[in-house]
């Protein structure tokens, strides 16, 4: 099949052409001239450079090719005539954008029960709160009533960032609170692949959340087969004295607050967490027993969210054998402040982690 892609360079985007060109389709992909781009995308496929904002390149880059099949990762993406009288340059189906979330939701659903793979992008995912229905009680409960695969990935970022209040909730734990929904949250871009992937090739929904501060981060991401499976947490620096359970983007802040308290002659284990639905408890039980110490960083609320369900499992399997209480870092209760100034003091960071750390390392001590 001739598939055209617009913004296939993008992370979603350029391992769902991977998938497509491991699948035996021939691939056009479409996307800005933008340093990286053309690199990120797999050498089999076709890159066209262009600007993604110009209509009229794009209808006459279609109108050339004629593809079969139209695939829209790119919201900028409009292509004016070919989208309005399709059947003039192509034979198929067009995969384009819309912006009625519960429609998208709804349409990736369906697609999902019909056999096919879809990817549905909310951008922020603030705006699921339009499609929670399709997603709580259509995508996550189709196995259990019918006990049919539900192969749906639904994708947005999360966290604290500028903005203001409604684009930037932490929802991760409104998700993992639903059975039947699998809840992914990467910290690298090489997880940021691998677990897309295993996404992809997954036969249940998957709420794939990115921190909207590691959007532009950069890195090694691995090959077409380096998957990353889900509920497995790894350890991102050994330590011996107190372990750090975390994910998303608090990974990168404890590893800092451990390079500082090492030089104190405090030894921290840092534990990526990577899915939060599945919960890799084990990993961090394992740890934690060794260290006797454990801090739960998250920068999510500390009320009702991940870090307690991490900090009480652990309290419960390990009662009695830890050296000081399980520790908990969050973000202060209250909605997110436009203000530079006050979202800095809401929002919990390396020197937050370094504290906890410390206190616990004291009071066992104390004991």
């Amino acid at each position: 099949m001739n598939v055209f892609v617009t913004g296939g360079a993008g992370y979603i985007g350029s391992v769902c052409v991977e998938e497509l060109l491991n699948a035996g389709h021939d691939v056009v992909v479409f996307d800005n001239l933008q340093e990286g781009h053309h690199a990120a995308v797999d050498k089999r496929a076709r890159f066209i450079g262009g600007d993604l904002a110009n209509r009229l390149l794009i209808a006459e880059t279609v109108k050339e090719i004629r593809p079969e099949v139209i695939i829209h990762f790119a919201a900028n993406a409009l292509v004016g005539e070919s989208m309005t009288n399709p059947s003039k340059y192509f034979r198929n189906n067009v995969g384009n954008g819309l912006n009625l979330l519960d429609a998208m939701v709804a349409a990736g659903v369906g697609a999902a029960l019909d056999g096919l793979r879809p990817v549905v992008d909310l951008n922020f995912a603030d705006f699921s709160f339009g499609a929670m229905d399709e997603i709580v009680n259509q995508a996550a409960k189709v196995r259990y009533w019918w006990n049919r695969p539900v192969p749906l990935v639904v994708r947005g970022t999360t966290g604290f960032a500028g903005g203001g209040a409604q684009h930037n909730n932490s929802l991760e734990a409104w998700f993992c609170h639903v059975p039947g929904l699998l809840v992914a949250m990467p910290s690298t871009p090489a997880d940021a692949k691998g677990l897309i992937k295993t996404a992809l090739r997954g036969e249940d929904p998957v709420i794939f959340l990115m921190h909207k501060m590691l959007t532009g981060l950069r890195g090694e991401a691995g090959g077409p087969d380096d998957l990353v499976p889900f509920g497995q947490a790894t350890i991102r620096r050994p330590g011996t004295d107190v372990t750090v359970a975390c994910y998303g983007v608090m990974v990168g802040k404890a590893l800092r607050a451990a390079e500082t308290l090492a030089a104190d002659g405090i030894d921290v284990e840092v534990i990526d967490m990577r899915t939060l639905m599945p919960l890799d408890l084990d990993t961090v039980q394992q740890s934690a027993r060794r260290t006797r110490r454990l801090v739960v960083a998250t920068e999510a609320y500390r009320h009702g969210g991940v870090g307690g369900e991490i900090a009480a499992a652990m309290s419960e399997s390990l009662f009695g054998e830890l050296a000081s209480p399980v520790l908990r870092v969050g973000a202060g209760f209250a909605p997110v402040p436009h203000s530079p100034v006050l979202l800095d003091a809401l929002t919990p960071g390396a020197a937050d982690i370094e504290r906890s750390v410390r206190a616990a390392v004291r009071a066992g001590r104390a004991g």
